[in-house]
């Protein structure tokens, strides 16, 4: 049995870290708050956008009267043999399973695209990181290269999701629409955690490319919080001063859908379908920017619920240890009296 003196140094080496993750958790909480509302922020004009493309779409000619051929190469539909995967992760850890639940998302639909052509591109060091391993860096080849179906890294950007900019999110939109115009890629999909409130997130794979349907996201694969990760996620944010539910926002996305939906002419300052083709690659940035905000939002989120996890744990072991403590201490006091007792009738 350990005695007074270790058990004593273990109290205080577990209280010392108790202090830590209480630290990490308010901090989260705080970094969470904020992304929750730049998120927020982001959304009026992400669906405004949205709606003026709706509105485009009733008005413009996006789709060739004889041949039924889309007009916009980002609408046009491909065979998926070369398909671009971006996952999204974190740069740190202590995030409970947030990190490792994503990669297994992007596992299941690698399996699921198996004898495909597959490119990956992370964002994050902790995807990065697990995918190096897994597979190889993407080499130069000619268009024409009739290689074997092989599943390559082509990119990696490791610190941007410390502060979210919309010129990131451009360049990386930027470069997916001129290969995917240049047909080098046949499809796009993005991996990441879809964040709505603290309770309300689930993992999914986004198809980005080809457009689908304007104002409508095509979800390949997704998969929700268990009640107990529910449970676990209102525990940690009580006292925290973060919001259990997605802020309110029905008024004003109905004010913006008046403008996708009201049977006005709209006078264009440019052709409709010119407009069309001019805001259809900002609708495909505005998808990726919104994913990694949501990203961000969700790992804080997880980070904030795996602190709190770890404080309570931590207080657990305390009193665990103070109850063991007091047991040995009285224990050696019991031996003590015993010993003077045996010692006084010994001499007697």
């Amino acid at each position: 049995m350990a005695n007074i003196l270790d058990i004593r140094r273990r109290i205080r080496s577990v209280t010392n870290t108790r202090q830590i993750t209480k630290a990490m958790k308010m901090v989260s909480a705080a970094k969470l708050r904020r992304a929750q509302d730049r998120a927020l922020a982001a959304r009026p004009y992400a669906q405004m956008l949205s709606n003026v493309l709706k509105s485009l779409v009733s008005r413009a000619e996006i789709y060739d009267p004889e041949t039924g051929e889309p007009r916009h190469p980002l609408l046009a539909h491909r065979p998926e043999n070369r398909i671009l995967l971006i996952v999204v992760t974190g740069d740190k850890g202590l995030a409970g399973a947030f990190n490792t639940n994503i990669l297994k998302a992007a596992t299941r639909f690698l399996e699921s695209k198996h004898g495909k052509n597959i490119e990956i591109e992370a964002v994050g060091r902790k995807g990065r990181d697990f995918l190096k391993r897994r597979f190889k860096a993407a080499k130069p080849r000619e268009k024409d290269s009739q290689a074997a179906p092989a599943i390559t890294i082509v990119g990696e950007q490791v610190g941007v999701l410390q502060k979210v900019e919309y010129s990131f999110a451009s360049e990386l939109a930027e470069n997916i629409i001129k290969r995917y115009t240049e047909q080098e890629i046949d499809a796009v999909y993005l991996v990441y955690n879809e964040f709505k409130s603290v309770i309300a997130q689930r993992l999914v794979v986004e198809k980005v490319l080809p457009v689908e349907h304007v104002g409508e996201t095509e979800i390949a694969q997704y998969e929700g919080m268990t009640q107990e990760q529910k449970k676990e996620a209102i525990e940690a944010a009580k006292g925290a001063g973060v919001r259990l539910r997605p802020a309110d926002t029905t008024a004003a996305d109905a004010v913006a859908a008046k403008f996708g939906t009201a049977q006005v002419d709209y006078i264009y300052e440019q052709p409709t379908g010119e407009l069309f083709s001019a805001l259809l690659p900002k609708y495909v940035t505005i998808q990726i920017f919104h994913g990694l905000l949501e990203s961000v939002a969700a790992e804080h989120a997880a980070r904030m619920t795996a602190m709190d996890s770890a404080t309570n744990n931590a207080t657990d072991m305390i009193d665990s240890l103070t109850l063991a403590m007091n047991r040995v201490r009285q224990a050696k006091i019991t031996k003590e009296i015993i010993e003077i007792v045996s010692g006084a009738a010994a001499a007697s």
